[in-house]
């Protein structure tokens, strides 16, 4: 690639970089800003006196931290829940013989097709039949059950593994729940990364559910900060939202910081055959 070429494409990566983070950029600045200054005109920039004192009023301001209990709570949960179902069935379509594996399969991903909206009456309705309304075992339940863009990433990952290494724990006088539990699983870090940081962010983001599901109490930071921050006349305290979402979006950005590596290399080799 010739220079030219070089510096064209550099120049275009940093511009959508720039593009992409200008949001997140214009959030933690207004996070920073004086009430005023969100008010003044000429609009200013940048905060002429950068305080974290956004941060602290964003905390007291109702109980943050109860509401990110909650949260933190379900999606943990969920995510260990529906790594570990996604990755059994996931091992059961790749490595198992059954009668009518392949239609089954293809059943389950055809669900993928399905928008979430569709079932949101339907589950309301069954939880509040068996009285599952504003407790958190839905979100067990959904975890072992799986999630079949999971048992998907699982599946193309354990079939590509070596027979031999079955072969050998059979010799030895393994069954298959030992197999599973002793090779096949933890080799498969790069996807549970993955399904961890997937399942984690649907969950983390959610607002419909818990905002159906759960009464005031019981349920997650994101329904609650969509509620938003306002003065005594009603008026949104645009600072403290900025200064919330930030807090709110940092879990999610710890666990894929911490993640990344083997969530790259899930994505990029769970599809091959």
């Amino acid at each position: 690639m010739t220079l030219p070429r070089r510096t064209a494409l550099y120049m275009l990566t940093v511009g959508l970089v720039v593009l992409f983070l200008s949001p997140f950029g214009w959030l933690l600045i207004t996070a920073f800003k004086d009430p005023s200054e969100l008010r003044a005109l000429p609009i200013h920039w940048w905060p002429h006196q950068p305080s974290l004192d956004n941060f602290r009023q964003a905390l007291t301001a109702w109980p943050f931290l109860g509401y990110l209990r909650n949260s933190l709570m379900i999606a943990s949960t969920y995510a260990v829940l529906i790594t570990l179902a996604s990755a059994w069935a996931g091992y059961g379509f790749a490595r198992l013989a059954a009668p009518g594996k392949k239609i089954i399969f293809g059943v389950l991903l055809s669900t993928m097709m399905m928008p979430h909206v569709l079932t949101l009456v339907p589950t309301y309705l069954l939880f509040g039949k068996i009285n599952l309304l504003n407790s958190y075992m839905p979100w067990v339940l959904w975890g072992l059950c799986g999630a079949p863009y999971l048992i998907f990433l699982f599946r193309q990952f354990f079939a590509n593994m070596p027979k031999e290494l079955e072969e050998a724990a059979i010799v030895d006088g393994c069954g298959q729940i030992s197999i599973f539990w002793r090779i096949f699983l933890p080799q498969s870090w790069p996807v549970i990364a993955t399904s961890l940081i997937l399942s984690f962010s649907w969950n983390w983001g959610d607002w419909i559910t818990p905002a159906l599901l759960l009464d005031d109490n019981h349920t997650t930071l994101a329904v609650r900060l969509a509620r938003g921050y306002v003065d005594q006349n009603g008026q949104v305290l645009s600072n403290l939202v900025a200064a919330g979402t930030v807090m709110y979006i940092l879990p999610v950005l710890v666990l894929f910081l911490i993640m990344q590596r083997g969530f790259v290399s899930g994505v990029a080799t769970s599809g091959l055959k």
